[in-house]
């Protein structure tokens, strides 16, 4: 027991002097190398000073909630407007409609889907106006504007001539010969002789057929 006394008490003397000594050692060296342990604190201090006025510098995070905008569609008070252009002379007639129930609700690329099926099968009373092709120009909720495109075939007028003694037809420009007949023009009535000989206009294929039916042999 005894040995195991002097044990203890050397190791506890041991650890009491080594703590002195080292406790010695670091205030013999702050007061020798002062600036070393100044300048550790300047920076400790400075770094927290830093942190600090970086944190109060924040701004606080805002939630900014964007406003999604609503793809605009074609409403019953949509202003729905044709044009009609004439591709031969270029004139164009703009009339309002009507939205077609059909259309409301769509949007842009909905309508334009819906105006390329009327293209591929217009209907035909439009294709007995000439109609060529259909178009989308202007979309909006307020207004939408669509274009259609016609060729109609102008109804070329005829001349009634004579030619060898038999009757010719002439195109409208009384140059271009449009097709001989076998009409002689002897077998025909004095005043249409006459006017014949003048030459006489036809308005249309359908009179001037009617007139090769009548008078052919």
């Amino acid at each position: 027991m005894k040995v195991v006394r002097r044990v203890s008490l050397f190791l506890v003397l041991s650890v009491f002097l080594l703590g002195t000594g080292g406790y010695t050692a670091l205030k013999a060296e702050q007061f020798f190398y002062p600036n070393k342990y100044q300048d550790k604190e300047r920076q400790n201090r400075a770094e927290i000073k830093e942190d600090t006025v970086s944190d109060l510098s924040k701004p606080e995070e805002q939630i900014i909630e964007t406003a999604v905008e609503k793809v605009p569609v074609v409403t019953a008070d949509t202003t729905y407007l044709i044009e009609e252009i004439n591709l031969l002379d270029g004139t164009i007639q703009e009339r309002q409609e009507e939205v077609p129930v059909k259309y409301i609700g769509l949007d842009r690329d909905s309508l334009i889907r819906e105006l390329e099926s009327y293209d591929k099968n217009p209907p035909l009373t439009e294709l007995e106006m000439g109609f060529e092709t259909i178009e989308l120009t202007a979309f909006s909720k307020d207004r939408v504007v669509i274009c259609k495109y016609y060729k109609e075939d102008v109804q070329q007028g005829y001349y009634l001539m004579v030619a060898d003694h038999f009757v010719v037809v002439y195109e409208e420009d009384k140059r271009h010969l449009h097709m001989n007949t076998d009409i002689l023009l002897e077998n025909l009535s004095d005043a249409l002789k006459a006017e014949i000989i003048q030459g006489k206009f036809i308005e249309n294929e359908e009179e001037l057929y009617n007139f090769l039916e009548s008078y052919s042999s």
